[in-house]
């Protein structure tokens, strides 16, 4: 729909003054409550709806259906909790030599090494084994290990097989053992 440019004059001189003052108060009302009012009713909505899915969790977990997460520093406890004490770190590393015993792998004169960071509650005990056993028996000893061991780590595998139709390898695993300092 055009309106002609003579009728459009025609009507804002018949409203005069005060009507033009009350059509432009009326236009930025309504340009105010699009850009305004309504992304603030939206806005609340939206907030409205987080409170009774926050509502409705709450009431989940005090029911017991849902399992609240700790907070980090629980976490972080619980992770040293679970780490074996430094003092206990010779019984961690006999877990060590059964597992090579089990797989029937001797475990030759190994290099360790403890690593105490200050202000850290946690310590490092570097280890260093030359091994020698099939393929099969150095996964399953690393396996067992890792296993029986809490906190052991292994950080670096070196094998060779001296000649092609060798059925053993010989090499290096380096292994970390985290104990806790609490």
């Amino acid at each position: 729909m055009r309106i002609h440019k003579l009728t459009f004059h025609e009507a804002v001189r018949r409203l005069g003054l005060p009507g033009l003052g009350g059509a432009v108060l009326l236009a930025a009302a309504a340009g105010w409550a699009v850009l305004v009012v309504m992304p603030g009713i939206e806005s609340r909505e939206r907030a409205e709806q987080h409170m009774l899915r926050a509502q409705a969790q709450a009431a989940a977990v005090l029911r017991g259906e849902v399992q609240v997460t700790q907070p980090p520093a629980r976490q972080l406890d619980d992770f040293y909790a679970g780490l074996p004490a430094q003092p206990a770190a010779t019984s961690a590393i006999d877990g060590l030599y059964a597992a090579a015993d089990a797989e029937k792998i001797s475990l030759a004169r190994g290099e360790y090494a403890l690593a105490v960071e200050q202000g850290a509650n946690m310590a490092r005990y570097q280890i260093l084994l030359p091994v020698r056993g099939s393929y099969a028996q150095l996964r399953r000893f690393i396996d067992t290990a890792i296993a029986k061991v809490p906190g052991l780590s292994v950080e670096d595998l070196d094998v060779e097989r001296k000649a092609v139709s060798d059925t053993e390898l010989e090499g290096r695993i380096r292994m970390t053992l985290y104990l806790s300092r609490r």
